[in-house]
């Protein structure tokens, strides 16, 4: 643990005396952030608001005596750490004390300040060290539970495959940035491989065995992504019920991944800028500031200065957050790469589906470099996914492929090219969708026949998700 400031942790002493009070003031105001209350109700009453460290009670007081005041105190705030004051080596009392819960250390009266400052410092130590075992379990099970989340949604574009000089490029941009810890920015349309820039990033950095930690922005708006982002004290807002770590502590060590944020408002700016100026964050509702060593990586669809147009930004955020960029770009720019993806999804459904396509047809081929990919990727996936399920045999031919625009390129014959025969260009796109829907709806009917409209049996014998059947059923219109 890093060397405390004893002096940033408050201390509330009780007493029902001004002139013991008086006393602890004159020892120690200069040592301490110390704060005081008369008897033991007024300082249950300060504790509602007051994180104290170390609470110090005498043990004589009227209405409520210091053992059962520690006892109450500690309800309130249990990692205190409670001492006692006391005027009598009273044996029972002492063992009263110590079995009650609430206090850990006694003193015994007329105290020595020299002592006592020391006995403030092991209190003080030992909140310190409870509250940080706190905030290393709760970021364990919270990166624990992120991690189980993205096993279950992973997302493989093929670890940026291609050889295409445009993916060359971002290899070698990837490669210059990887090895420092300043902020990236990524650029691309939706559906290309940010992510997978984003984690080459990361893996390629001193940060590879520390968490990346994505952030999917659209899913947070307004004040709930700066909640998310930097987490909250109990009670900051109505929901409030308990204090929360925020991504940027989860993250610590490692990088942070921000996926297309909304242009932020005033008040996340600020706390951007400081988590890239002086590497701390501060929780809503709080004014406590925690350390945190973390790389940022920010995604958008275009450049930060269009996107974020409709705000004023800060312009030493924008200049600190513009500092490295990496423009990727989008599939149509290099159909060079489209059968290495093609093919690398092929492999990646053949691991779950023993029964999919394993090979593209020349045909295929020809129809998937032709085709535009407004969907980027993303889209590329989805097709070769479809593909791979609607193909009985071992190779995607061209009536297995499918797209989600009503128009796409087919590759101009080439007479001596074996495709002109095959790939037929006097077929409607829109037929050809509609006869692709119609070969799907088949299958999946008959499939129902022979499962006796076990869904669950449906989505094993054609080798989907069950979520994935629901969802081409839906589609579909077929009810059953």
């Amino acid at each position: 643990m890093e060397e405390l400031a004893f002096q940033t942790f408050p201390i509330l002493v009780v007493d029902d005396e001004e002139d013991n009070l008086d006393a602890f003031r004159f020892a120690f105001r200069k040592s301490f952030q110390i704060s005081y209350a008369l008897g033991g109700q007024a300082a249950l009453d300060l504790l509602d608001r007051l994180d104290a460290a170390v609470i110090i009670s005498d043990q004589r007081m009227p209405k409520m005596n210091g053992i059962e005041f520690l006892k109450r105190a500690k309800e309130r705030r249990p990692d205190a750490f409670g001492i006692l004051l006391t005027a009598y080596a009273d044996l029972p009392v002492l063992v009263e004390a110590i079995n009650s819960g609430g206090v850990d250390r006694y003193v015994q009266k007329p105290w020595d300040s020299k002592e006592l400052s020391a006995i403030l410092r092991q209190g003080i130590k030992s909140f310190a060290t409870i509250r940080e075992n706190r905030r290393l379990r709760e970021q364990l099970h919270q990166y624990a539970g992120y991690l189980e989340r993205e096993q279950r949604d992973p997302i493989d574009y093929g670890e940026l495959a291609g050889e295409s000089e445009a993916m060359v490029r971002v290899r070698t941009r990837i490669d210059e940035v990887a090895v420092t810890a300043s902020p990236v920015l990524i650029e691309g349309e939706p559906g290309c491989e940010q992510e997978i820039v984003a984690r080459a990033i990361h893996v390629g950095s001193a940060r590879e065995d520390h968490p990346f930690v994505r952030v999917t922005c659209a899913a947070f708006r307004g004040e709930a992504l700066e909640r998310e982002l930097f987490g909250w004290r109990r009670g900051a807002f109505p929901t409030a019920f308990d204090d929360r770590a925020g991504r940027l502590e989860l993250a610590d060590r490692g990088t942070i991944y921000l996926d297309a944020p909304d242009p932020p408002d005033p008040s996340l700016q600020a706390r951007l800028l400081r988590l890239l100026t002086e590497s701390t964050v501060e929780r809503v509702g709080s004014t406590d500031a925690h350390p945190v060593d973390v790389r940022l990586v920010l995604s958008l669809t275009q450049p930060i200065e269009r996107a974020w147009s409709s705000v004023e930004i800060l312009p030493e955020l924008l200049a600190r957050l513009d500092v490295f960029s990496i423009a990727v770009p989008p599939l149509r720019e290099r159909r060079a790469d489209v059968i290495a993806l093609a093919e690398h999804f092929l492999r990646k459904y053949g691991r779950r589906n023993a029964r999919a396509a394993t090979a593209l047809s020349s045909e295929a081929k020809a129809i998937l470099q032709g085709y535009d990919f407004p969907g980027n990727t993303r889209e590329l996936e989805n097709v070769i996914e479809r593909a791979a399920i609607l193909a009985r045999g071992d190779v995607i031919l061209p009536d297995h492929l499918a797209f989600q625009t009503r128009s796409h390129v087919v590759p101009a014959a080439r007479p001596s090219s074996p495709v002109v025969s095959a790939a037929p260009t006097d077929v409607a796109p829109q037929a050809l969708s509609s006869r692709l829907e119609d070969i799907e709806r088949r299958e999946l009917l008959s499939a129902l026949d022979r499962c006796a409209g076990n869904k669950a049996e449906v989505a094993r014998s054609l080798g989907i998700q069950r979520t994935t059947l629901y969802y081409r059923l839906k589609r579909l219109g077929i009810d059953s």
